[in-house]
């Protein structure tokens, strides 16, 4: 049936992204456009972006900007339907599970726009020295209309802007954005300090948006939001292990201070000399479909570069699980070409029976090697056993450490993080726009030092309280560790960051000052809010049942903190609308708050978060890819290399 309506067109789409003091600011602005003659609803879907906290939302209601409140979700649809019946101009973003945010918005009259504004905050971490930053655009676009046969438009017609500002009081020395090479890469200077600066427009894409028409003219096309934009920006060299802390108290509105600390450990990690066993877990299903000869050829002469004290295994899922090697073998030429004269037998087709897959893995392990499981998915289970609990009491069986690459922005990152986490491995999230040896290295560094286990904090002195995450468990090598909490008071507390490595206990100390009054970091309430949210949520989704108590104790904190959760919306309705329905305006005053303190650090140089000067808690530099300590050599892991770089060819969108 085809529509009787022409689509929704977005005009205009401006990104502006700030990435200082350790976290990022990601600001969206919108326009839509209705080139029909009847007035519409639009529906705009996005990939949900990686641990974005997501809080400003605003409408431009007759040109005035209107800022929606934290409503609990089956409240804010029913207002938003009302008042979408009885014609009144209102908008709501919800969060549909883990893959997409939903921003629905009416009216959009006959021939006219509107304007929509998104701003989220989400940690920007540094691994060995190199932050990474995402704009999920791939999956995302724009609807004709909620309840008709609609068709996505992920189309920009006028003018399309991304911007990315790094500054930071560590000397940064590189950006990139390896996807595209297009983008202007400037630096300034404000006082000493550097300050680094990406932009890109749709201009800037003409050679890739038009089409000849003939020996003297050319066709522009309308710009795509069809690629994640990803940035890398890296630190000097030989900055030193530390602990950096940002906070935020106004003690003439409350006593209640925020905190954030984040740990930088030294190079301590030393590196694992001992043979491993290697069980490599590869997505065969649909979804894989592609250049899979490719992909066979990668892996096969990958494995020739592990160490020869090594062994391997591989494993290949769809509707089911099989073993396409006899047990483990050792790494030589003609166990590899055994091996892969079976793997060439498979060919992409049918389901993701995960389960299956992980339950062969976890099987017939030799408790005498050190074993590691890699597990590459672009799917969602949905073949056999797909509960959560049973992924997770399936990992606590085993003591084996799973290394999961999460390919895309649909993978169902609820199921695959924490059944990572139980088993104390770690899982890193793909786009097709990243820098896939960036990585490699990562991973390849992790996977051949030790990793400080069982971690713990005791703070003594000036109580720093509702400390979250709750659970630490393992940190490795190049990994920042970021912690919130609460003070109500000022002062000087100590830090104790104590762990396990190889058996032994090691204990890294420091004092702190916690500050009277510091204004200019009001987003990290925000940010401590999320991070006890996914405790909470983490404490439900573990045995997958409801809990009363906990998801009221969520909703309470969306509410208070004006958050976009699964339990909670963003509304906006006009003002006397809001006063009619007794709804507060926290979320308007927490977002001027945080829009003021914006504009200040805009014009001020990024001040230094290093808080242990005096007594450092690291004596070593933090690791790096360029101080000959390691981290930056290959060594054996040529594998994941070339895997992970066929699997993003395979990814790319086919000619």
């Amino acid at each position: 049936m085809k529509s009787q309506y022409q689509d929704l067109q977005i005009q205009s789409h401006h990104v502006n992204v700030v990435i200082e003091d350790g976290y990022a600011t990601t600001s969206i602005e919108q326009e839509f456009f209705n080139p029909n003659e009847t007035e519409l609803e639009a529906l705009y879907a996005f990939p949900v972006p990686q641990k974005a906290v997501v809080g400003e939302f605003i409408y431009w209601i007759n040109g005035q900007p209107v800022i929606a409140e934290a409503v609990a979700k089956d409240k804010a649809r029913v207002i938003y339907n009302e008042q979408k019946d009885q014609g009144n101009a209102t908008a709501l973003t919800e969060k549909n599970s883990y893959k997409t945010f939903e921003m629905r918005v009416f009216p959009v009259q006959p021939q006219q726009r509107v304007k929509v504004k998104l701003v989220y905050v989400q940690d920007a971490l540094l691994d060995h020295g190199v932050g990474r930053y995402v704009y999920p655009m791939e999956e995302g676009g724009v609807d004709e209309q909620a309840e008709s046969f609609w068709t996505r438009n992920d189309r920009v017609e006028e003018t399309f802007s991304f911007n990315v500002t790094v500054k930071s009081a560590y000397p940064v020395d590189g950006l990139r954005l390896p996807a595209h090479p297009q983008a202007r890469i400037s630096q300034s200077q404000q006082g000493e300090q550097t300050i680094w600066h990406s932009e890109m427009t749709n201009q800037q894409f003409q050679q890739q948006q038009t089409t000849e028409t003939n020996d003297t003219q050319t066709v522009s096309r309308p710009f795509r939001l069809d690629q994640d934009i990803v940035v890398y920006w890296r630190l000097k060299d030989g900055l030193p292990g530390r602990l950096d802390m940002i906070a935020y108290r106004d003690p003439q509105r409350s006593p209640r201070g925020t905190v954030k600390l984040t740990f930088t450990p030294g190079d301590d990690l030393e590196a694992i000399t001992q043979g491993r066993d290697w069980t490599f877990v590869l997505d065969k299903s649909g979804s894989m479909t592609g250049d899979y000869s490719t992909l066979v050829d990668g892996v096969e002469r990958g494995l020739s570069k592990l160490p020869t004290n090594d062994r391997f295994r591989i494993i290949m899922f769809d509707d089911s699980a099989h073993l396409a090697t006899k047990g483990f073998l050792p790494v030589t030429a003609e166990n590899i070409q055994t091996a892969f004269a079976s793997v060439n037998r498979y060919q992409p087709d049918g389901g993701t029976n995960l389960y299956e897959g992980i339950e062969l893995a976890v099987s017939n392990l030799d408790a005498d090697r050190p074993s590691g499981i890699v597990l590459v998915t672009d799917g969602v289970a949905n073949v056999g056993t797909t509960a959560k609990r049973e992924f997770l009491k399936l990992m606590q069986q085993y003591d084996v450490r799973l290394y999961t690459f999460i390919m895309g922005n649909s993978a169902n990152t609820p199921l695959l993080e924490p059944m990572t986490k139980v088993s104390n491995g770690f899982a890193i999230s793909v786009s097709t726009a990243d820098d896939m040896l960036g990585h490699l290295m990562n991973v390849s560094s992790k996977l051949t030092h030790q990793a400080y286990r069982d971690v713990q904090l005791e703070i003594d002195g000036v109580k720093i309280k509702d400390l979250t995450p709750k659970q630490i468990n393992s940190l490795y090598r190049g990994e920042q560790l970021t912690v919130f909490g609460h003070y109500f008071q000022p002062g000087k507390t100590s830090i104790t960051l104590s762990a396990t490595v190889n058996g032994q206990e090691r204990e890294y100390k420091t004092e702190i000052n916690l500050p009277e009054s510091t204004l200019m970091n009001p987003e990290i309430e925000r940010l401590w809010a999320f991070s006890a949210i996914r405790d909470l949520e983490e404490q439900m989704n573990y045995l997958e049942q409801k809990d009363s108590d906990k998801e009221q104790a969520i909703e309470s904190l969306a509410v208070e903190y004006g958050l976009l959760t699964d339990y909670t919306s963003l509304l906006v309705v006009e003002d006397a609308v809001f006063e009619q329905l007794g709804i507060k305006r926290q979320n308007k005053q927490r977002v001027e708050k945080e829009q003021q303190a914006r504009q200040q650090r805009e014009n001020s140089t990024a001040a230094s978060t290093r808080v242990d000067h005096t007594q450092p808690m690291f004596h070593q530099s933090a690791p790096s890819y360029s101080r000959g300590s390691g981290g930056g050599s290959l060594n054996g892991f040529a594998l994941f290399a070339l895997f992970i770089l066929t699997i993003w060819r395979i990814r790319q969108p086919q000619n």
